[in-house]
């Protein structure tokens, strides 16, 4: 299967055209208004987790600190730097109902390349610590020594969500559809005695388009990278759902092409070792036509 990606360079200072946005009742929509974060002044920006319970989703802090951080990020020249990679490190559970600030600092603006290092407090705390680099496009090396893994297709397999609710034993238990539809080639099993390789395959794809901006494409991407990855070293112990709690601790993803996250994409995910309760996580996302466009590393808790 393969699909043809819409032409032309997308950078981070791109602004939407021709593309209508979800609407924001929509678990997508709500999303990207949250993504959309508030510039309070020139590197001081506000973000709204929303409301909910238990600790706020880590990729969700570290999507709207990609969004903070984006936003301060120009060429002196003609066109916008795009992200290419990000470094964050996880120090506290974040909450639902307070709002985020995001103190973002220019590290460096270079000939080619951009640093910024965002702080994100609540309550006057630090909870998550990013470092980023943006980049201007250019013609240089490109290879893939690897090709992405064998997967079933899509259509047809069963939603990450029904699947839990298998695993749990209780339909009732399925919760509402996220922003992001995962569709699961490699359940897990509901009996703990079964272990299973420490590797995974899902299909990952946004529950609607997302607006024609290339920030946003790539705060989608960091968001969707922390979907289903620590759950991928919890396989060789028979550790569900019930059985386990985890954190991630730090996160890292590399941009290898410019963000677009239009269709599904593969991402493919193991866990090489663990020890002490902290497992690594790597993954790799590939776009049908098997490109691999991002690349990410996690340490992870992992706890009984």
């Amino acid at each position: 299967m393969t699909f043809a990606r819409k032409g032309g360079i997308y950078n981070a200072g791109d602004q939407p055209r021709n593309m209508e946005s979800p609407s924001s009742t929509t678990p997508l929509g709500r999303l990207l208004r949250r993504l959309d974060v508030q510039q309070l002044d020139r590197d001081l920006f506000l973000g709204h987790p929303g409301r909910g319970e238990g600790a706020l989703f880590g990729g969700f802090v570290a999507a709207q600190a990609v969004m903070a951080a984006g936003r301060t990020v120009t060429d002196r020249t003609v066109t916008h730097r795009s992200l290419h990679s990000l470094h964050g490190y996880f120090l506290r559970p974040g909450r639902h109902n307070v709002p985020i600030r995001f103190l973002v600092d220019r590290i460096r603006d270079g000939r080619t390349f951009s640093t910024r290092s965002v702080v994100a407090h609540q309550s006057g705390e630090a909870i998550f610590n990013l470092s980023a680099n943006f980049t201007a496009p250019e013609e240089g090396i490109a290879h893939q020594e690897q090709p992405p893994p064998d997967a079933p297709a899509p259509d047809g397999l069963l939603d990450w969500e029904d699947i839990r609710a298998q695993l749990l034993g209780d339909p009732s238990a399925r919760r509402p559809d996220g922003p992001i539809e995962v569709r699961v080639c490699d359940p897990d099993s509901p009996d703990p005695n079964v272990k299973l390789p420490a590797r995974r395959r899902v299909w990952l794809r946004p529950r609607g388009t997302l607006p024609e901006d290339p920030l946003m494409h790539a705060a989608v991407l960091v968001y969707a990278s922390d979907r289903t990855l620590l759950r991928t070293a919890a396989r060789p112990h028979g550790l569900t759902w019930r059985l386990r709690t985890g954190a991630s601790l730090d996160h890292a993803v590399w941009l290898h092409r410019p963000a677009r996250f239009d269709d599904w994409l593969l991402y493919a995910s193991e866990s090489p070792v663990a020890y002490a309760a902290r497992a690594l996580l790597l993954g790799a996302m590939y776009r049908r036509d098997g490109t691999r466009i991002v690349s990410v590393a996690q340490e992870g808790l992992l706890r009984t």
